[in-house]
């Protein structure tokens, strides 16, 4: 096998990326057209002999340099074999249209830059720059920080990223939420648990090290929500916005302040136009002062007047000073804020009547932001109408764009002020039955979407053999643009979701919360998130009285259990949905069950009764022809016999699995039953090597190193790191004696891989691995030094099963190297964990060790 690749930081996709030099074509050409003119110089004027050979040579100079300078990579260039560009996440908001005033907010900003840049020019700075910009609600925090992001954006090469932390509504988001989205957005599959906020943490520090990032981080409530978000590394940039002051350790802390008259009046001017605010400076003057020069409300004032161009600032000026509007009854929270009360009030008067609804239906949505088709869907109307109210909305300030998703397509929101003033108009005006058909709509909406992304990105999970393909929304999304989709809309799902449990619109709940599941489960990401809505999901159909439905729920709830560890939970789910589809009659869905149940026993290492619900599941499956289906049991059952010291026996059913995913196309699931195929080789090999069987060993071992390395080929190509460093853990178990040493460097490669995404428990299996190579080259120390950390992290991650595996071969290691008083214990325990699960396999093995190390320690005491 090649030797494996470094860790690259990359995006979440199903094909490669490659390097597309853009410019190359077009530099080329010129290159060769200024070649061709030269060395046809000489025959058009008659020149000495030198000056012909210097003007070749120049030429060829000029077409290879040229050549060579547009061939480098370029990070902005990158393309995937389907066709779609990828950069580093770019979240940050756009450039506010009609930003003014603050030119000292941005000169001190500016020179706060330059100062860090200077310190780093002489000795590095041991931590980030961390910018704090607070002041009270629609001073215009986020604006002054999305204009600065902008203007330095060059500057961080590795990507701008970018969260509304929501500290000023009701639900503020909680740090682990956004470590989430931006491991993502850097590229982390997360395809495990990563665990708490402190697994997160460390994932963070790790994937920012030695990165230049700029992270905005907007709508603070308090610092605890920051701490942890901020990286370690000096070449990042942290920029917070809150009401307070956040105390941040090593922040420059600024305090934005209202405008001045002067800059009010500026920015009223470059909304409503400069002459008609040159007509009346003296009412632009008190409009400016009865907004209380907050930026929020003189634009909202502003956007009125640009869509009024029949009023007069006076007149504008008397409707604020007009106390006979009902103000009062509006006040927002505490009382504060009473200019933008006053400039809501007044451009909501002045809205038609269809915006009013779509203004006070989007307040009722708790999500932090929306794609553009959700307006249509309040309004019970055509996308292009519901975009064409939203526009007049932003036109007034009273709405907003928050920047373009991961799928591309841009997102809107409301201001935190202009969210609890529409959503007080709402209860004040609207009945319960307008306000729950809204949302219903917005909801249908997004089950419709959320299903379809499902279908393109896991079909056979809605179906035999995945035949559910009708339930694709139109346009036909791809595994990769589905897996786009997920990350752009994952907090607003989650958030429609609760929100449709919190309304009790259990049949949407339900229907949404399984989609979101099944993403989820193809993707291996957003575990707690995951796992929150298969609760939901669990009780939805219960309150439904659906016992199908239940089923269904109850196996993505396992799922979601047994890859966090909680097996025993996740096999009483599937255990119980394996009784619910028996007695319905539903055989597929049985089939289902009985795999799930078949792989918790087997994860838990009760080998002997996972045998029997794999096989009979294969038997249920095959009556369903479901060829899919079949052949992924299949390929559990080789594992299953491959752990069970069972080679020769799971070959054939790895090769009937193989030959259906090829027959069908599916290169995901064939470069996984490669991996396994890989691994049952090596075993053979093994087998045969202990028999004398040297050539038939070698043929089976360079089988299994090929094997192996199509796998991960495959893996590599499609930007999945998880089960490319599974394929180099395995290539590093091949135990070839030939090439022990580059067995050892796959596995340390493959633990460097699962370490930075995260999955502890793959990085505990790595070290197993790394004991067995070091043993192999003769290394005991290290061999038992591994195996005692392999020990150690599945104890910590409760899993016994390898924890025995771990002990028994750390004993066999002592044993070998004559320490039998240091492997009784040790195979003791083994032994102990072994029956507890009623692994009569692992007993058995146990027991052989345990003879011969009683046998040496009569020895050593006759």
């Amino acid at each position: 096998m090649p030797g494996p690749p470094k860790v690259p930081a990359r995006r979440d996709t199903a094909s490669p990326r490659r390097r597309i030099p853009l410019a190359a074509p077009a530099a080329l050409a010129i290159a060769a057209t200024g070649a061709s003119v030269l060395t046809a110089l000489p025959d058009v004027v008659s020149l000495s002999p030198w000056w012909r050979a210097a003007i070749v040579m120049v030429s060829g100079m000029l077409a290879g340099a040229i050549a060579w300078a547009t061939s480098r990579p370029r990070r902005e260039e990158t393309v995937t074999d389907d066709g779609a560009f990828w950069r580093p996440p770019d979240q940050w908001p756009p450039r506010p249209a009609h930003f003014t005033g603050r030119v000292e907010s941005l000169a001190e900003l500016r020179r706060v830059f330059t100062e860090r840049h200077r310190d780093r020019s002489r000795t590095e700075p041991l931590a980030p720059l961390v910018i704090s910009v607070y002041g009270r609600g629609g001073v215009g925090k986020s604006a002054l920080i999305a204009r600065f992001g902008q203007e330095v954006a060059d500057r961080f090469p590795d990507g701008r990223l970018h969260a509304d932390l929501r500290g000023t509504i009701e639900a503020p988001v909680r740090p682990e939420e956004v470590l989430i989205g931006f491991l993502r957005a850097l590229g982390v599959r997360l395809t495990t648990d990563p665990g708490g906020l402190t697994e997160l943490r460390r994932l963070w520090l790790t994937w920012t090290k030695g990165k230049r990032i700029l992270i905005g981080l907007d709508n603070a409530q308090e610092a605890s929500q920051v701490r942890d978000l901020i990286p370690a590394d000096p070449g990042c940039v942290v920029m917070v916005t809150s009401r307070n002051p956040l105390f941040l350790l090593n922040a420059y802390d600024k305090q934005l302040s209202v405008f001045s008259s002067a800059q009010g009046v500026e920015l009223l001017a470059r909304l409503a136009g400069g002459e008609r605010v040159a007509a009346d400076l003296e009412a632009a003057d008190e409009i400016v002062r009865m907004c209380d020069h907050l930026p929020l409300a003189i634009s909202i004032c502003g956007g009125r007047l640009a869509t009024r161009e029949n009023w007069t600032l006076r007149q504008l000026a008397d409707r604020l000073r007009d106390e006979r509007r009902r103000l009062d009854q509006l006040e927002l929270r505490g009382g504060q804020d009473r200019s933008v009360r006053a400039s809501l009030q007044l451009s909501y008067d002045d809205c038609t009547g269809i915006q009013r609804r779509l203004l006070r239906m989007l307040s009722l949505l708790t999500a932090p932001d929306v794609p553009g088709w959700v307006p249509g869907e309040l309004l019970a109307a055509s996308e292009l109408e519901g975009a064409d109210q939203l526009e007049a909305l932003i036109d007034a300030q009273l709405a907003d764009s928050a920047g373009v998703d991961f799928s591309g397509a841009m997102r809107y929101r409301l201001h935190d002020l202009v969210r609890i003033f529409a959503r007080e108009v709402t209860f004040a005006r609207d009945d319960d039955a307008q306000r729950r058909a809204a949302i219903e709509r917005v909801l249908s909406g997004y089950r419709r979407r959320a299903e379809g992304a499902a279908v393109a990105r896991w079909p056979q999970d809605w179906g035999r053999s995945g035949r559910r393909a009708d339930l694709a929304v139109s346009g036909e999304l791809t595994q990769a643009s589905a897996a786009d989709w997920l990350n752009a809309e994952r907090r607003t799902l989650v958030a429609m979701i609760h929100q449709a449990k919190s309304l009790e619109m259990w049949e949407l709940a339900w229907s949404l919360g399984r989609a979101f599941c099944s993403l989820c489960h193809s993707l291996r990401a957003y575990w707690s998130d995951w796992r929150a809505v298969a609760e939901i999901v669990c009780e939805a159909a219960t309150r439904l009285d659906d016992r199908r439905a239940l089923g269904i729920a109850l196996l993505d709830r396992a799922a979601v259990a047994g890859g966090q560890g909680g097996r025993d939970s996740a096999r009483q789910d599937a255990e119980r949905a394996l009784d619910i589809f028996t007695e319905l009659g539903e055989s597929w869905w049985a089939a289902r069950a009985m795999r799930s149940v078949g792989m918790t026993l087997f994860n838990d290492g009760n080998l002997d009764r996972a045998q029997g619900y794999l096989n009979e599941a294969i038997a249920a499956f095959k009556a369903e022809d479901d060829r899919w289906w079949t052949a992924r049991s299949q390929r559990n059952l080789a594992e299953l016999r491959l752990a069970q010291r069972r080679p020769e026996e799971a070959a054939e059913p790895l090769e009937d699995a193989l030959a259906v995913f090829q027959h069908d196309r599916n290169r995901y699931s064939e470069a996984q039953t490669l991996r396994v195929y890989g691994e049952v080789l090596g075993a053979t090999a093994r087998a045969l090597e202990s028999q004398g069987e040297a050539k038939a060993a070698g043929e089976n071992f360079t089988r299994a190193g090929f094997s192996l390395d199509r796998a991960a080929e495959m893996f590599r190509l499609r930007g999945e790191l998880w089960e490319e460093a599974r394929c180099l853990r395995a290539a590093g178990e091949v135990g070839n004696p030939a090439n022990g040493l580059r067995e050892l460097i796959y596995v340390r490669r493959a633990a460097e891989m699962l370490t930075a995404l995260g999955d502890s428990w793959g990085v505990a299996r790595a070290e197993l691995s790394a004991g067995r190579a070091h043993g192999r080259l003769g290394r005991t120390g290290e061999a038992q030094q591994a195996l005692t950390r392999a020990v150690r992290q599945f104890e910590e991650l409760g899993d016994r099963w390898w924890m025995a595996r771990s002990l028994r071969y750390l004993g066999e290691t002592h044993l070998e190297a004559g320490d039998c008083e240091a492997a009784l214990p040790l195979l003791e325990q083994a032994q102990d964990i072994y029956r507890s699960l009623g692994n009569q396999g692992g007993v058995g093995r146990v027991l052989e060790l345990l003879r011969r190390a009683q046998e040496c320690l009569g020895q050593a005491t006759s």
